[in-house]
């Protein structure tokens, strides 16, 4: 079941965001890359692919409009998973906590503490980003519109979710829901692995 959340409400939820996450979990395996780093001008994040379930890597320009000034028509989703503090899924996530990816880990901790209190009142340990990468059949675009995906249950979220047929199943069986934000659209775009591992780490 997909929702399309009032500008009010997401304003809210947003709001929330820091005071409601926890921090880093130690939680996973650190051989999965976790968390922006920094490299010039460009904010450098891992990604999966949707299609495959393999790590990719995008960049964002520091000082690029956000919102993107783009029609809704040119916009592609990227998916957010949310996994609850006492979640057994296993992996290091893309964002852990919200120390390794201070832009937006709180704000998406905030939101679905606030839409989901049964599932996340008690905190997240991160979430992944899901894309479409050129070349693999999806929804590829530059301007990318952030899709809460929040589990229904904490039973729900001890499934790693790397690809989209894995959330479009779980969404089919009642285990998530999705959340499509309406103002919050960013650019970024797909880079070379060395683009974030030559980078700062923001932690």
């Amino acid at each position: 079941m997909s929702r399309q959340i009032p500008r009010i409400l997401v304003t809210l939820t947003l709001a929330l965001g820091l005071s409601a996450a926890l921090g880093a979990s130690s939680v996973g395996a650190a051989s999965l890359p976790s968390g922006e780093r920094i490299n010039g001008q460009l904010s450098v994040e891992p990604v999966y692919n949707d299609a495959t379930g393999t790590i990719a890597y995008v960049a964002t320009p520091m000082h690029a409009p956000n919102p993107v000034h783009t029609n809704p028509s040119a916009w592609a989703p990227i998916y957010l998973p949310v996994y609850p503090v006492g979640s057994t899924e296993g992996a290091t996530l893309n964002c852990m906590g919200v120390l390794n990816c201070p832009d937006h880990a709180g704000l998406v901790a905030g939101a679905a503490a606030a839409i989901m209190p049964s599932v996340y009142g008690g905190g997240v340990i991160g979430h992944d980003h899901l894309i479409a990468v050129p070349g693999s059949g999806g929804d590829f675009n530059i301007a990318w519109q952030p899709v809460l995906v929040l589990f229904t249950s904490k039973a729900a979220a001890n499934e790693h979710l790397t690809t989209l047929a894995q959330i479009t199943a779980a969404v089919g069986r009642g285990d998530l829901i999705e959340i499509w934000t309406q103002s919050l659209t960013f650019d970024c775009a797909v880079v070379p692995a060395v683009v974030y591992w030559n980078g700062t780490p923001v932690s």
